[in-house]
């Protein structure tokens, strides 16, 4: 067998930091404080990082541990996304959306030595904080009052970091080393824990840059909305230093007014952010100026985006908001909606493509299978459940085996859809949120995009109930906009002309708000509850 002569580089999160540190030293960090900004360098995180990696050797921190994250986006975050896992530890971001019951289960079932916390954090952890087995240590990010997190074991971020020097001696490590983990947001029961090791983490960023997905370069002012909790922030900090491109971090300041102020004074070039923080910045941008010129684009994902959201910052902001799939198990970017060559940016057919819930991206494979696993054609009309693999897929769940998510070496993604000829896929629902009425399926997302289209509808969720004759039909939960009116006959009416007769929900509940899952999506597990224990008002319209 011939033998390949190419050098055994392995790739790793401290091959990221060298090449930003060195090659991009002067690109920058830029932290929003709410009236301002604060900056670092990419050499000045790299310092950082060397100094905080010496910190917590000397806590005891050693190869394998866990050191988790209960903070924002922010410069300290990042620096911990570099030393962490380069020393040989893994790094755990915490939601710090989840309740107090699943917070205290994931920091004990990974197994936490030390949690590095924002001091604005502090109460929402003190809550967990004496139940915790395994956590030897409070590193607190910033001034402010710690004593509710237990006295001795609590360290300040800053003085830990002044009492060493640069220079860390980062450790050769091998690429499928663990690097970093997350948990499921846990919407269908405890959250899995899904581990990331150095190498997928280095492939995912690498595919990042790429032009068939978010393609930033050095040119470019990265605005992460999107949690650093959350999927590693899509993975953007790791692309920005392979890339040099500026990252913009928002702090705990996630309100329109703060970010569309940060987009302006900054001149944000690409932001990410899920589908309820794009709707709010529109919203505010209907009742105040707001800049958003310097933007070439924005990424959206987490959630199908409305159709309506897309058109009005297209109309009103000459913003192309691109949509992109992926999930928390695959690291997470599996595809992005970007049209085809010679399709016009500011067409109809642009804004079709757009809507998609993306193109398969190189490195991952899909495929959509039947009830009987049966593989279906890529014709963009056969249903199935969306499977998939690749380098920065995961195999398994940390310490659970869940053998019904995986098959074949395939991850079952619990997504169904349609796959076309050219690899473009159509998210049409999530399998438990499928409504099955008489023999047929209603998609709950197609709904729920059509009712949000409506001017007097400001959210909508759709979920199935049981009916005596059809098995299934489905409930229209509808927040209307302040000061609008609309009856459900009248948005029956509405969604008539645009989906079949049978498919128009006859069952309507008007809420305050539709509950949020910790990442922003729209949780229906509540809604189902609500519905079963009678604590919704249905009106029930005549089936025409």
């Amino acid at each position: 067998m011939l033998v390949s002569t190419m050098q055994d580089v392995p790739l790793t999160i401290t091959a990221i930091l060298r090449h930003g540190s060195r090659v991009y030293g002067g690109s920058e960090c830029v932290t929003w404080s709410g009236s301002g900004t604060r900056r670092a360098t990419f050499a000045e995180i790299a310092s950082n990082a060397e100094r905080l990696a010496s910190a917590l050797a000397r806590l005891g921190v050693g190869a394998g541990d866990r050191v988790a994250t209960f903070a924002w986006n922010s410069q300290e975050h990042l620096e911990a996304y570099f030393a962490v896992p380069c020393m040989g530890a893994v790094l755990h971001t915490l939601n710090i959306r989840l309740f107090p019951e699943q917070l205290a289960h994931i920091i004990d079932h990974a197994e936490d030595k030390v949690i590095i916390v924002d001091d604005s954090l502090v109460p929402l952890l003190a809550r967990v904080a004496g139940e915790l087995r395994t956590v030897k240590a409070f590193i607190v990010v910033g001034d402010k009052d710690a004593s509710a997190l237990g006295g001795a074991r609590v360290l300040r971020y800053h003085d830990l970091l002044a009492a060493e020097e640069p220079g860390y001696d980062w450790p050769e490590l091998d690429e499928r080393s663990a690097a970093s983990m997350c948990y499921t947001s846990g919407t269908t029961g405890d959250p899995k824990g899904v581990v990331y090791s150095h190498r997928s983490t280095f492939l995912h960023a690498m595919a990042l840059l790429s032009a068939t997905l978010v393609g930033i370069t050095e040119a470019d002012r990265v605005l992460a909305i999107v949690p650093m909790f959350h999927v590693n922030a899509w993975g953007l900090p790791y692309g920005a230093f392979l890339s040099g491109a500026t990252l913009h971090m928002p702090g705990p300041f996630l309100q329109p007014e703060h970010l569309t102020r940060f987009i302006a004074t900054e001149r944000t070039t690409v932001a990410s952010a899920v589908p309820t923080i794009w709707s709010a910045i529109l919203a505010h941008g209907d009742t105040h100026d707001i800049d958003l010129s310097s933007l070439r684009a924005g990424t959206s994902g987490g959630a199908a985006a409305p159709r309506i959201l897309l058109e009005r910052f297209q109309e009103r902001h000459g913003l192309r908001i691109v949509q992109g799939w992926g999930m928390t198990e695959t690291s997470p970017l599996g595809g992005m909606a970007f049209p085809p060559p010679g399709v016009q940016p500011d067409s109809p057919e642009d804004l079709q493509w757009r809507l998609k819930s993306g193109r398969i991206a190189a490195g991952v494979e899909m495929r959509i299978v039947d009830a009987t696993d049966t593989e279906l054609p890529w014709d963009g009309r056969s249903v199935g459940e969306i499977e998939v693999r690749g380098p920065w897929i995961t195999g398994s769940y940390y310490r659970d085996p869940a053998p019904e998510k995986f098959h074949d070496g395939w991850l079952r993604t619990g997504d169904i859809g349609t796959i076309d000829e050219r690899g473009y896929f159509q998210i049409t629902d999530r399998a438990k949120d499928v409504i099955k009425t008489g023999g047929e399926w209603i998609s709950s997302v197609e709904l729920e995009n059509h009712l949000m289209a409506h001017p007097g509808v400001l959210e909508a969720a759709v979920i199935g109930v049981p009916d005596p004759r059809w098995d299934e039909r489905p409930l229209a939960c509808v927040v209307l906009r302040p000061g609008a009116e609309a009856s459900a006959a009248q948005l029956a009416d509405f969604l008539g002309g645009k989906i079949a007769r049978w498919q128009v929900p006859e069952n309507w509940t008007f809420l305050a708000e539709i509950p949020k899952t910790t990442v922003g999506k729209f949780d229906k597990k509540p809604l189902r509850t609500l519905f079963h224990t009678g604590e919704f008002t249905v009106q029930r319209l005549e089936r025409a």
